[in-house]
């Protein structure tokens, strides 16, 4: 039974730390990538929202050409701003944590 057990171990490769991981952790700047990437997920969502509204102006005006292309922005935008919504309850709730930690 060991020798079965030697064979298993023996072809199991060991789990290593990925450096490019680490690298990138030490590369970044005290949350400037976070703020970045926040601020463009916001101008992100403000896109779609644009788009959604430009696609449902052009339906109330009959001048839609595919009405299959208006309904998918309409439902990015939606999602989008479902996404943004959900990230800020959890910010908002990180943050009333941190306000309840004791010290």
């Amino acid at each position: 039974m060991a020798n079965k057990f030697g064979v298993i171990t023996n072809d199991i490769q060991p789990i290593g730390t990925s450096n490019k991981n680490v690298e990138n952790i030490k590369n970044r700047q005290d949350g400037l990538d976070f703020i970045k990437t926040l601020k463009d997920s916001i101008q992100d969502v403000n896109t779609e929202q644009q788009t959604s509204e430009k696609a449902l102006a052009d339906i109330a005006s009959g001048q839609v050409k595919d009405l299959h292309q208006a309904a998918i922005a309409i439902n990015r935008a939606e999602n989008s701003m479902k996404v943004m919504l959900e990230v800020r309850n959890k910010a908002i709730n990180a943050y009333k944590e941190i306000l309840r930690t004791q010290i």
